[in-house]
């Protein structure tokens, strides 16, 4: 199989929940970014993660990555890919591309050119001049952030939230992979009480369903890859078996969903059914100050009415302060609140123990969570890293967040160290060639492409097998001693090699320190 570098694309802040998915399944080696985990894995993978990750949105290839600050850049860096190794003679390839805060800025010249260099790649490959693109699709995307360009494959076709189970929606849909996230984010497992209050078309209880029921997000849809060549029919085979395996039986209690709307009860019974899970949920029609149960150590997972959404502000206000009165007597229940009013922990008279910025959709949200105690015996379970904190309300106090996360389907392994932080400077245009120096292609893999911390980054590329770092016009002795200790950092394990590239740095730095000794 092939040793391949992946994306698991996620809405903001959900970051660590794909990357703690991606460990469960036993994928290790990856690197957390904003809107999305680099990891490697093979063709295996790309099946594997299509069907299991919950709270993704995409699955993608990566097929390259660099610096390009013009077209020409961009145009012989993407020539210089090797696309044969994905696009056969027949393949279809539309290639769509955003840009952010970049020289090149202008997508549909960025698409363009993109396209043409592809084309023009192949034509050298297969010695041929036309191509008819009547054969599988590849759907190519081109990301350039801050100069840098990420160009990738899409696997998934349709977005991850696509379970194939949600028919209809409520007036204030919440997306499945955002629902699962929030139900990921909680203390609550198979073996605990469950209840939302506010459960609209029923995404929350169905998507907390199907994780005590280890039942797979995408077993009931289609992706793009499945024609493609590169991936064996023997792949699917094998993660469709696991995905048939890895049903478990229903939950210990019956999830208890409620809504005061009959007709989204009606869309949430039938979605729940086409989800699998529907003898696993009892949908009630019910206010919320009419909930009463006798059970502890249950949890409360709720995306209640927010004003912005059902422009209803003050109705929104409302009921936060009937849930403070309904959810008083649970003093042994975990209770997660997601919205967007900024005003939910007043009306409901109590701060959060943790809070986590979220968007649902485009929409900016809190989770809202306070935390019960656990039940006796029970062990707590690894915790997510938190990667955005933040006050809720201004005259609350900024708290740190810690939350399990439980895959139902394997163990749990130790949590992946973080890596040292890598010092890091703003980005430069130069790029000089380390003595060209031959890399082997287990090395590779070892480097970065990028570095990056706020907002700077060091631009490393690989051109023809040859490392090519970033360097400045100017001396920097500074820049020089960080660029040393990346590289210390990312090939310790090729002393031959990593020795070279020093070597090639000092070089450098004598020569720039000669130019501007006689440049004085």
């Amino acid at each position: 199989m092939s040793r391949l570098e992946l994306i698991a694309t996620a809405a903001f802040g959900l970051e660590s929940v794909v990357s703690r998915e991606l460990t469960q399944l036993g994928y290790h080696e990856q690197r957390v970014e904003d809107g999305r985990v680099t990891f490697v894995g093979d063709e295996l993978a790309i099946c594997r993660c299509n069907f299991w990750l919950r709270s993704a949105d995409r699955v993608l290839v990566k097929v390259g990555a660099f610096a390009a600050y013009d077209f020409e850049a961009l145009f012989q860096q993407v020539m210089a890919l090797t696309w044969a190794n994905w696009l056969s003679t027949d393949a279809k390839f539309p290639v769509s591309g955003k840009s952010v805060r970049s020289k090149l800025h202008a997508e549909p010249s960025i698409q363009g050119v993109t396209k043409k260099a592809i084309v023009e790649s192949l034509k050298a490959t297969y010695q041929r001049h036309w191509f008819n693109e009547d054969g599988p699709e590849y759907p190519l995307e081109v990301a350039i952030l801050k100069d840098w360009v990420t160009i990738s494959i899409d696997t998934s076709g349709a977005g991850l939230h696509k379970r194939g189970y949600r028919a209809e929606a409520g007036a204030a849909p919440l997306r499945e992979t955002t629902a699962a996230a929030l139900v990921l984010l909680s203390y609550w497992n198979s073996d605990r009480p469950f209840i939302d209050p506010f459960c609209g078309s029923g995404t929350i209880p169905i998507e907390a369903a199907m994780i005590a029921r280890n039942r797979a997000p995408g077993a009931n849809r289609g992706f793009q890859c499945e024609q493609w060549p590169q991936i064996t029919r023997e792949h699917w085979k094998q993660a469709r078996d696991e995905v048939r395996d890895g049903l478990r039986s229903k939950p210990k209690f019956t999830l208890q969903a409620s809504d005061i709307d009959p007709r989204v009860l009606r869309i949430a019974d039938k979605n729940a059914t086409e989800a699998g899970v529907g003898s696993d949920i009892e949908f009630k029609k019910m206010d919320v100050l009419e909930l009463k149960t006798t059970r502890e150590y249950g949890c409360i997972i709720t995306n209640p009415p927010y004003g912005v959404r059902l422009e209803d502000d003050e109705s929104a206000g409302e009921i936060y302060d009937d849930m403070a009165d309904a959810f008083e007597p649970l003093s042994t229940w975990s209770i997660y609140v997601l919205t967007s009013h900024p005003g939910f922990e007043r009306f409901f008279r109590r701060r959060a123990d943790r809070r986590r910025k979220l968007y649902n959709g485009r929409l900016e949200c809190h989770y809202f969570q306070y935390l019960g105690p656990r039940p006796p015996g029970e062990t707590p379970a690894p915790e997510i890293p938190e990667e955005s904190v933040t006050d809720a309300d201004p005259m609350t106090e900024q708290a740190v967040e810690q939350v399990s996360v439980r895959h139902p389907s394997v163990a749990v392994p130790a949590a992946v160290p973080e890596p040292p932080p890598v010092p890091v400077v703003q980005p430069v245009r130069g790029f000089v060639d380390l003595v060209g120096l031959e890399i082997p292609r287990d090395i590779l893999d070892l480097i970065p492409e990028s570095v990056a911390r706020e907002n700077t980054v060091i631009p490393v590329a690989l051109v023809d097998n040859r490392l090519r770092v970033a360097m400045p016009n100017h001396l920097d002795l500074e820049l020089i001693k960080k660029l040393r200790l990346l590289v210390m950092r990312n090939i310790d394990s090729v002393p031959a090699s990593k020795g070279s590239i020093l070597t090639a740095i000092d070089n450098y730095y004598g020569r720039s320190k000669n130019s501007e000794t006689d440049a004085t």
